[in-house]
């Protein structure tokens, strides 16, 4: 059995390593910031301790085992449930992906702190926060330039098929992911078709966009937001 200032330092720890992903979280104003990062941290940390010496006083009993493993892998499975809650759903972008990732690293780390191995603990919150700081920079700067395209059209019924599509665009229709016509509700006559693209650069859409304007029949177009 470990001593109480052990235990202490280890829930101290665990605060410590949870806030410095938390802090990060909350500069973006996200749902799951500095508290929820903390409090995940040292919750595993202390289920990790309890599963690991809170039963030692009934070690000596017959018929009596521990696997400190079986609490704490309860951890893993069940902090998802925060990992959800902070997964956002908005038109059709995900967000919230990475926030929920943090949560369920951050048990991780609770747990490595819990079971006193502190080497692990601090190397992975130090790799944590080069991967949601460090790599942002990158990120935007090679991926950013590409992007999720979509636009709405209005044109009269039957004029835009996708034969008519791929016709017109060449290479540029096996970029094609979803393709929705619905007719108007107050013209009978005209349809309103959506049409969403794969990740592409500004330049390719606006070259894609530029063809489909001048489809016989389009009457309307519009950017799907993004």
């Amino acid at each position: 059995m470990i001593s109480q200032l052990e235990i202490v330092l280890r829930l101290v720890l665990a605060a410590g390593l949870g806030s410095v992903i938390g802090i990060e979280r909350e500069r973006l104003s996200w749902a799951a910031g500095l508290r929820t990062h903390m409090l995940v941290s040292v919750g595993a940390a202390l289920i990790m301790i309890v599963s690991a010496f809170g039963f030692a006083d009934i070690l000596g009993s017959p018929n009596v085992t521990l696997d400190p493993s079986r609490v704490a892998a309860q951890v893993v499975s069940g902090i998802g449930f925060l990992g959800a809650g902070s997964i956002l759903l908005r038109g059709e972008v995900v967000r919230g992906l990475t926030t929920a990732a943090s949560v369920w690293v951050v048990a991780g780390v609770g747990l490595a702190v819990g079971g006193g191995m502190y080497t692990a603990a601090i190397a992975a919150t130090a790799i944590v926060l080069v991967i949601l700081a460090g790599l942002k920079p990158l990120e935007r700067r090679y991926f950013a330039a590409r992007r999720n395209c979509g636009v709405r059209l209005m044109a009269v019924r039957g004029a835009v098929k996708l034969a008519t599509l791929e016709h017109a665009l060449g290479a540029g229709a096996g970029r094609i992911v979803r393709f929705v016509v619905e007719l108007d509700e107050v013209r009978p006559d005209v349809e309103q078709i959506q049409i969403a693209f794969s990740r592409m650069s500004d330049r390719e859409f606006g070259a894609i966009r530029a063809r489909l304007q001048q489809l016989s029949g389009v009457s309307d177009l519009h950017d799907l937001a993004p």
